[in-house]
């Protein structure tokens, strides 16, 4: 409820998506990341994430909610950005430290074994 209201850190705020067997809208917390002029979602717990597998399964609309509402579009990233992506999300994200193996001051080098764990999606 924090996220939604904009209250809490710069980058948190709350994903709404449409469930894929429900059809009802679900919201989850998350962290928006910035990376050369783009903004991007990563699924702190990987590839199983609800969210992640709403997006697959959907259209990519989704609703970005920071104190006000935004209609996005997420598309999944597949570049050889992830790395540096994840790398940036653990800089502004504490909250998912403990669920990735590797240190937010690592080399690239270090994430480039896991990005096929944690999902990145670029809002539009």
């Amino acid at each position: 409820m924090a996220f939604a209201l904009g209250i809490g850190p710069d980058r948190a705020a709350t994903l709404e998506v449409r469930g894929h067997k429900s059809g009802r809208t679900i919201a989850f917390p998350v962290v928006v990341a910035d990376y050369p002029g783009e903004r991007y979602l990563v699924a702190m717990l990987g590839q199983q994430a609800n969210w992640v597998r709403n997006m697959r399964s959907g259209d990519g609309r989704a609703v970005l909610v920071h104190g006000q509402r935004e209609d996005v579009s997420l598309t999944e990233d597949t570049s050889a950005d992830r790395a540096a992506i994840l790398r940036r999300y653990l800089e502004l994200a504490p909250g998912a430290r403990p669920f990735f193996d590797v240190d937010r001051r690592a080399p690239l080098t270090d994430f480039e074994p896991i990005v096929d764990r944690y999902p990145v999606f670029r809002v539009a």
